[in-house]
Order: structure tokens, then C-alpha cells, then sequence
């Protein structure tokens, strides 16, 4: 029913009904459950039902046409999953079963999305991209220190391939556009401490966010659509191909290459180089001007002393501006 509804058009009951060979009542029980689903649904009287907005649902064969050859080798399996807890959750539970590296897990709703800290990530259906990709590392958790660092970087790229030139990083793994967050990257690590280990690495971006759904964020937000003036809808696909595109060398590459290749490039894209900002670790709070970042990936913020004190975790606000 949703990949006939998802043109945006009006479609009768009776069409309904005839399109998916089920009966009149049964077209209805359905239409419900889509609307409890999260799925806005508008019903005129002599025209039938169709969608609030349009959907364009994530499809295999779709993303496959957009990933580079260079890519191929590097995918595992492609889920694709109309509801799911989380895809993190999902792929950590895949992991243990053996899944093939590369594995990638993609929803068109979360109803357990999670953030960092263990905050919900807000995850309306069919709208926005919920994406998750299973590596495998010989070296251990130390082998990919900065791991989410050269997952931002990725991320910028594939975005600035759509011609978003103001997207930049905010210290450790959110992606911003003008100062508001864009999409969030959250990386689960499980294995050994010395030996080989697995890292999933799960990507929140926001495509389409209704205003009703957004309300509950605490921050500042904003979505393709509002950023590229709705050009973006129907492109979910090729936007879902082209992070692939660059998320899997990276995974690929990363313990040859260690975050120190991917240093330069992440302090071109840092949004808070300069900017006044609160550092919150547990009860305590730490202000100052951000001064990038170091070597290892540490957030360097210089206090009012004059002192540059170096941070491995930490809740960063810019609530100062």
C-alpha cells in the first residue's frame, strides 16, 4: 500500500482494493495502521487517500545503481527493514551471529534510534536516513582511535558532492550546517581490547524532519529539505549511494591509515574553531574558545587563563553565541 500511496496522489478505496487484491474494510484496517505507523495521511471525500508529502522508499537495486565499482567489493549484505529497534542495535546483534564485514542495515523508521549518551534519536518514517555499517578491525579498539572523526569526514564529502557548501564538524561526531545539526554519527565498539574487534557505525541524517516531529530536539536542527529548498525529495536513493560511496573506503582503509590521515581535511570542515562554547563532562562545566583540535583527535579549548586544556569526551554547547 505505501509504494502505491508514496506518488503523493489521490488513490480511491476501490483502487485500492482491486491493486492489492483485498477487500474494501481491509483497505481501511490498513490505512490505520499506517497512520499509527507515524505515516500522515489525508482522506477527501470523492477523491480517496493519499499522503501529506510524497515518499520516496529506500530500495536495493535503486542504491546499487549509484555505488561507485570501486565500492562493490567493499559491501556486505544490504538490509533494508520498514521498522526496526535500532540499526546499530541490530547490526551488533548481526555481529555476533558472524555477519559479513560491510554489512550495512538501513530503516525507514527507528522506533529505538539512539544518540550519544544515550539520547533518542527522533526517527519519523520513510523520510529521513537511519544507516548503519559493520566493520571488522584486527587491531583492536586502539587500532581505530579518531574512527569517528574520518566518519565525519566521509559524511562532508558526500554532502558537499550535493553542493551543500557550508556543512562543517562539531567535536566529536555531529555534522552542522550553519550551527544547527544536520546528522549525527554514534559508533559501538565490541571485541577484544588487544585483539580483533568489531565497530558499528551508525549515521542519523536528516532529510525531511517534520516541524511536529522535531519538536521535542533540544538543540538547534535542520534538514536537507529546508537547507537545499526541497530539491532534495526523490534523491533519498542516490543520497544513500553516495555515503556508501565514501563511508566503506574509509572503514576499509582506516587502520592503514590512522586518523593522522584524515587531520587536515577534518580542521578544514570544523565549525567551532574559534567560537565560544561550554564543555560539560558529568557535573562539572568548562568554558573557553574552541582552538581545534590535536594530533589524537582531542578537543582543544583555551580557557579564559590563557591555559589550553585538552578533552577526550565531552558535551559541547554553543550556547554562549
Amino acid at each position: 500500500m505505501l509504494h502505491v500511496l508514496a506518488d503523493g496522489r489521490f488513490h480511491s478505496g476501490t483502487e485500492l482494493a482491486s491493486l492489492l487484491g483485498i477487500s474494501r474494510s481491509a483497505v481501511w484496517k490498513h490505512l490505520s495502521a499506517l497512520s499509527e505507523f507515524g505515516v500522515e495521511l489525508l482522506a477527501v471525500s470523492g477523491k480517496g487517500y493519499r499522503l501529506q508529502r510524497p515518499l520516496q522508499l529506500l530500495d536495493k537495486q535503486q542504491i546499487d545503481r549509484y555505488l561507485e565499482f570501486r565500492v562493490r567489493p567493499l559491501l556486505g549484505e544490504l538490509e533494508i527493514h520498514d521498522q526496526i529497534h535500532s540499526t546499530n542495535t541490530h547490526l551488533l546483534e548481526m555481529a555476533r551471529q558472524g555477519a559479513n564485514n560491510g554489512s550495512v542495515c538501513l530503516a525507514e523508521r527507528q522506533t529505538a534510534g539512539k544518540g550519544r549518551r544515550g539520547r533518542t534519536w527522533v526517527s519519523p518514517f520513510g523520510h529521513n536516513i537511519y544507516l548503519s555499517i559493520l566493520w571488522r578491525f584486527q587491531g583492536g579498539p586502539a587500532a581505530i582511535t579518531g574512527l569517528s572523526l574520518a566518519m565525519g569526514v566521509a559524511v562532508v564529502r558526500a554532502l558537499r558532492g550535493f553542493g551543500i557548501s557550508e556543512v562543517g564538524l562539531k567535536w566529536p561526531n555531529d555534522i552542522y550546517w550553519r550551527q544547527r545539526k544536520l546528522a549525527g554519527i554514534l559508533i559501538e565498539v565490541s571485541g577484544e581490547s588487544s585483539g580483533p574487534c568489531h565497530a558499528v557505525m551508525g549515521l542519523g541524517l536528516n532529510v525531511y524532519l517534520p516541524a511536529h516531529e522535531g519538536e521535542g530536539i533540544e538543540q538547534d536542527w535542520v534538514d536537507l529539505h529546508g537547507i537545499l529548498a526541497g530539491s532534495i525529495h526523490g534523491k533519498r536513493n542516490w543520497l544513500v549511494g553516495a555515503l556508501l560511496n565514501q563511508l566503506l573506503p574509509v572503514l576499509a582503509e582506516y587502520e592503514m591509515y590512522s586518523l593522522g590521515h584524515y587531520l587536515e581535511e577534518w580542521r578544514r570542515y570544523d565549525c567551532m574553531q574559534g567560537k565560544q562554547v561550554d564543555i560539560f563532562m558529568h557535573e562539572q562545566a568548562f568554558s573557553g574558545v574552541v582552538a581545534g583540535i590535536d594530533d589524537q583527535g582531542l578537543l582543544l579549548l583555551k580557557q579564559a587563563n590563557g591555559q589550553i586544556r585538552a578533552f577526550a569526551s565531552g558535551e559541547v554547547s554553543f550556547r554562549h553565541i
